[in-house]
């Protein structure tokens, strides 16, 4: 059986979800795929976002879900395996082999956060492996905090959690070697530079203990580090859209969240994989207004074709 929607959007987070919301209030006949594998899944609280601080991301979407079906929209657990281009429509089909037809999709499918390949970072993701000084530093802030670079942009890293305490340590193997010059911008602000690789990180008792290659340990409360955005978009690939030369090639937009296909929008960390959630929610709203004026639109040609 194959079920016939004005727009399908494929994932379910932040982002889907207020796009579903602003296509369901439109009356649209609206689908939400979603795999349940949201990036935040490992925290147990959200910051940074207004009037839901401190909530854990899981609630979030859960009262996201009752929000969008209070409007129609139907959402099914899910994964995409392929989407094929029929000019008026487009054809997707999942993994368990059902197919649906959309006049448009919303690509909302976030992104994955690569870890630098060091045991024990895994399994503290999220407790005291974190990401974003905004999102978790004022939980730890004052405490003895890290930074494992993996990229120029970690130096930017290592300033904000500066501001957040007097004890930090940056891990710089990968960003060696240091400018002199950048080498002494740390070093003004009192921040220990560790050039030695990290080998491990593990919990003992309430701290995390990093190991370097060459034997140290240096306990912390907390390590901030960022992985690498790992962008999977294999199930669009017939449709051949438009990336950003940015880290991850993310989906190029523009301002209403269409991509290079015009049935086809995106949101949420597909297009920007450091956006945090309310930047997430922004897009999503403006993807499902988007698809919706461009639907609008198409309703009135069609009316338009249909008097000739």
């Amino acid at each position: 059986m194959t079920n016939e929607w004005d727009a399908v959007i494929i994932g379910g987070g932040a982002a889907g979800l207020s796009a579903a919301q602003m296509l369901g209030r439109s009356r649209r006949r609206t689908l939400v795929i979603d795999a349940g594998l949201p990036r935040n899944r490992f925290a147990a609280q959200m910051h940074g976002v207004l009037g839901h601080d401190g909530l854990d991301p899981a609630r979030l979407l859960e009262k996201g879900r009752a929000e969008a079906r209070a409007y129609g929209v139907e959402i099914a657990t899910g994964a995409v395996a392929g989407i094929a281009d029929e000019g008026h429509r487009l054809r997707i089909s999942q993994m368990d082999g059902t197919v649906d037809l959309a006049r448009v999709i919303i690509i909302a499918t976030g992104i994955l956060d690569d870890l630098p390949e060091v045991p024990g970072l895994h399994a503290e993701w999220g407790r005291t492996v974190l990401h974003c000084p905004y999102c978790h530093g004022w939980e730890v802030a004052g405490g003895r905090l890290g930074v494992l670079a993996t990229s120029p942009m970690s130096l930017h890293q290592i300033e904000l959690v500066r501001q957040l305490s007097d004890d930090v340590t940056a891990f710089t193997a990968g960003v060696d070697p240091l400018t002199d010059e950048a080498s002494a911008r740390l070093t003004a602000r009192g921040v220990r530079l560790v050039p030695a690789a990290v080998r491990d990180a593990s919990r003992r008792d309430d701290a995390l203990v990093i190991t370097t290659d060459i034997g140290e340990e240096h306990t912390l409360d907390a390590l901030f580090t960022g992985g690498a955005p790992a962008i999977d978009l294999d199930f669009a690939a017939d449709l051949s859209l438009a990336r950003t030369d940015q880290p991850g090639a993310p989906l190029e937009v523009d301002l209403r969240g269409a991509t290079s296909h015009p049935r086809v929008f995106a949101a949420g960390n597909v297009i920007a994989p450091f956006a945090n959630v309310p930047v997430s929610m922004g897009a999503g709203s403006m993807a499902g207004a988007g698809a919706n004026a461009m639907l609008a639109s198409e309703d009135f040609d069609r009316a338009v074709a249909d008097l000739r």
